[in-house]
């Protein structure tokens, strides 16, 4: 359970955590404590480029962005068909319904500013990680299933949103695209709130 749980947000993290560790430590190339050195150098960049190079380009943010959707889109469709609990389900079709939203605003955006998404180490976790979690959550089922998606979605949010404050926001140079995040942050946090409900009344 903890391993499911962990894949997808560890991504968000360790990116928020590589770029927090550069910020405080300027002078330093070496990846921050604890995070693993496949993680540290920039998305899309190779290790020698430095610490400095450490924050996502804006077309590396989209493609996180992207990625992040559709990797709660498909958990979410899956959750729709699957769940027992009716506040895991109303939850899950929510996901889907907001996410695809955010999808379309993030991909009409780039498309309106010319910024074409751009693949980086960790939108290729959060691909790889989402697809791990996709194959234990579809072996599950009932009350272990209904679990397993809110517990999992709970961290994936917080991890959401430590990245969206931490890296994607202050990193973001175009201001269309700062605005769409600031704009999709209050989103989450609603998304965080509905996941820690919906939690309980598991309990």
């Amino acid at each position: 359970m903890k391993q499911l749980i962990a894949l997808t947000a560890e991504a968000l993290l360790a990116m928020a955590g590589a770029v927090q560790a550069q910020k405080s430590s300027p002078a330093s190339s070496r990846p921050a404590s604890g995070i693993p050195a496949s993680t540290s150098p920039a998305p899309g960049k190779p290790a020698s480029a430095g610490a400095a190079a450490a924050a996502p380009t804006d077309p590396q943010i989209a493609m996180i962005v992207v990625t992040a959707d559709n990797v709660d889109i498909d958990a979410g469709k899956l959750a729709a068909t699957k769940a027992s609990n009716p506040k895991v389900k109303e939850f899950a079709e929510l996901m889907v319904r907001d996410h695809t939203s955010l999808n379309n605003q993030a991909t009409e955006l780039a498309k309106k500013i010319n910024i074409t998404p751009e693949e980086s180490a960790t939108s290729r976790k959060l691909k790889s990680d989402g697809e791990n979690s996709m194959k234990k959550l579809r072996g599950m089922s009932g009350a272990a299933f209904d679990k397993a998606y809110i517990d999992n979605e709970v961290t994936y949010h917080e991890a959401v949103l430590k990245a969206v404050d931490t890296t994607l926001i202050p990193n973001a140079k175009t201001a269309e695209l700062k605005s769409l995040l600031e704009s999709a942050r209050p989103i989450f946090v609603s998304h965080l709130n509905h996941a820690k409900e919906a939690q309980s009344s598991l309990r």
